[in-house]
């Protein structure tokens, strides 16, 4: 009842902020009269959207949606753009670019199709795998789900991981028990305290966890991914003018090899606020995505 209800309240919102957005000039206009653009981003979703030493957001992509901004700056022929940030989770990021708090959504977002009925996405700038990270002492194999079986598996509540285990559970008759947790810090938690015997995340997460930990040495995270999930900056829906500028400038970064860079800054060197080095190469799904850019939600297109 309670996930009807949150899909209730985020169609209305929608419906209603399109039909607002319509009758006025978009973000665009907004933006230049407002002389800001709003930055929705997560606080905790480590590297790609968190905060430092300072509590100042920082990340993977919060820095492509800087980009972003400065290309709107030079579009709009603005002498300066304040950029505002407003921190967002997954059950708000939504709606909050529907009613125009928010512009942009800078965080690991997952484009999915039946989003597209609320919002629109920029080309993929990160391609994920749901990933098992398990305890290297358990000798179960990571690639292998029905390895797991009969076996406890974390994940967080109402996300595409839990979906994902849970139905390949069902398909395949595993008999696993899949708990779900409420953030990353949690479900991590789960399979470091031994009260679960793996833990599904997106890759990048998973890295980011395991070396956040007191012993990194000690997990070992799957190479073979349960699911591609194509990563996308989110915009408001029906704006093709506001679209058409920010597609442009990710498009830019990535033909420029800016993107490529802070790939390299935040995945493969040590990030603040604990220094901690992912030391995870670019996917070749990534390099893919990069090379033809594409705002498609259908996993099949970065196989």
């Amino acid at each position: 009842m309670k996930l009807y209800a949150a899909f209730t309240v985020v169609l209305a919102v929608g419906i209603s902020s399109t039909a607002a957005f319509a009758e006025g000039s978009g973000r665009l206009e907004k933006i230049r009269q407002s002389g800001a653009i709003t930055l929705g981003h997560p606080e905790t979703s480590v590297p790609f959207a968190f905060l430092d030493e300072n509590q100042k957001p920082v990340g993977y992509t919060v820095e492509i949606c800087q980009e972003v901004a400065a290309a709107i700056k030079m579009k709009l022929g603005l002498d300066k753009l304040e950029i505002r940030y407003n921190p967002v989770t997954s059950a708000t990021r939504i709606p909050l670019i529907s009613n125009g708090t928010i512009d942009l959504e800078c965080g690991n977002t997952t484009n999915k199709l039946e989003r597209h009925d609320f919002v629109s996405f920029a080309p993929t700038t990160f391609v994920a795998q749901i990933v098992l990270i398990a305890r290297k002492e358990s000798g179960l194999d990571v690639d292998d789900l029905a390895s797991f079986r009969g076996k406890t598996i974390a994940a967080q509540a109402g996300g595409q991981n839990f979906k994902t285990v849970s139905e390949l559970n069902a398909k395949n008759n595993y008999g696993i028990t899949v708990v779900a947790t409420n953030d990353i810090a949690q479900n991590f938690l789960m399979v470091e305290s031994g009260r679960a015997a793996a833990a599904a995340n997106d890759d990048g997460l998973a890295y980011a966890s395991v070396a956040s930990s007191k012993d990194p040495g000690a997990f070992v995270i799957s190479t073979k991914g349960l699911e591609l999930a194509p990563y996308g900056i989110v915009e408001p829906k029906d704006d093709p003018e506001f679209k058409k500028v920010v597609d442009d400038a990710v498009i830019d970064l990535m033909k420029t090899g800016r993107i490529a860079t802070l790939y390299e800054k935040y995945f493969n060197t040590p990030i603040p606020p604990k220094n901690i080095n992912l030391k995870y190469p670019m996917s070749t799904a990534l390099k893919k995505a990069l090379k033809h850019p594409t705002d498609s939600g259908d996993p099949a297109d970065y196989q």
